[in-house]
């Protein structure tokens, strides 16, 4: 697969994402709307990493990664204190 492939799927991704975060007023879907779309990001850097050459968008994406980890545990601490 090209990289055109992989662009394709990060679209599809990342509108997934915008419409998740957009149409719901539920605070768990906009959180899953906006990893969607840090995925698709993600996406995106590693297959440009992957096609052009060098390490620089897999290591922009594992900062990406540590980031969504600590959005995810900042979203787990607000949901248990509201239903908790």
């Amino acid at each position: 697969m090209g990289l055109s492939g992989y662009l394709v799927v990060s679209v599809i991704l990342f509108c997934i994402g915008i419409a998740c975060t957009v149409a719901r007023r539920n605070v768990i879907y906009v959180l899953m709307g906006i990893e969607l779309i840090l995925n698709a990001a993600n996406l995106n850097l590693v297959a440009f990493s992957r096609f052009v050459g060098g390490l620089d968008g897999q290591i922009f994406a594992l900062f990406s990664i540590i980031l969504a980890a600590a959005e995810a545990a900042i979203a787990l601490a607000i949901v248990l204190n509201v239903f908790g």
